[in-house]
């Protein structure tokens, strides 16, 4: 089984969460490799996916959503997970709380698994004007969020529902 661990980001924080997953993944046994959205043209020769988005005003990146849109019959005949990125805040109460608005659509349209959300990461140096304002109009807190135990703690998930996937198939087809 081979999987593919890709995220839009904004400002890396989202693609170092894939790098986390695709080296959770191979130091448990699977062949997983993270790559930029960005540079996936092929989901050819991939059994499992991983996506996942920065959030951004309750929302995925648009490069999240067009490329799910786009690889939709693709991926609806591959394992999928997906996650998100950017609540900010103490780890017991992430502001927002609330699921992004286009988990439910995509874990849909791409058969998903499971859908995660882990917190972001704000270093305010990296953000554009536009994005300082609307950073301080919210009170978002600076800071690194993200939770790396659960984040491995997600890649081990995936492993091991994407193990008993493959002995499944191995024996079905020793049946057969």
């Amino acid at each position: 089984m081979r999987v593919l661990v890709t995220a839009a980001t904004r400002h890396g924080s989202s693609s170092e969460i894939a790098a986390a997953i695709a080296a959770g993944l191979n130091e448990r046994g699977i062949d997983a490799e993270a790559q930029t959205m960005g540079d996936v043209d092929e989901l050819d020769g991939y059994d499992v996916v991983v996506l996942g988005s920065a959030v951004y005003m309750g929302r995925w990146l648009k490069q999240a959503r067009e490329f799910a849109k786009a690889h939709a019959d693709q991926l609806a005949g591959k394992q999928v997970w997906l996650f998100s990125s950017g609540p900010l805040g103490p780890t017991d109460h992430l502001v927002p709380p609330e699921e992004p608005a286009d988990t439910v659509e995509l874990a849909q349209l791409t058969g998903a698994v499971e859908h995660r959300v882990f917190g972001g990461k704000l270093d305010k140096q990296q953000l554009s004007l536009a994005e300082r304002a609307i950073t301080k109009a919210v009170h978002a807190p600076e800071g690194d969020c993200r939770d790396w135990a659960a984040i491995d703690a997600f890649a081990g998930r995936i492993a091991t529902h994407t193990a008993a996937v493959a002995d499944t198939a191995r024996g079905e087809t020793e049946t057969k």
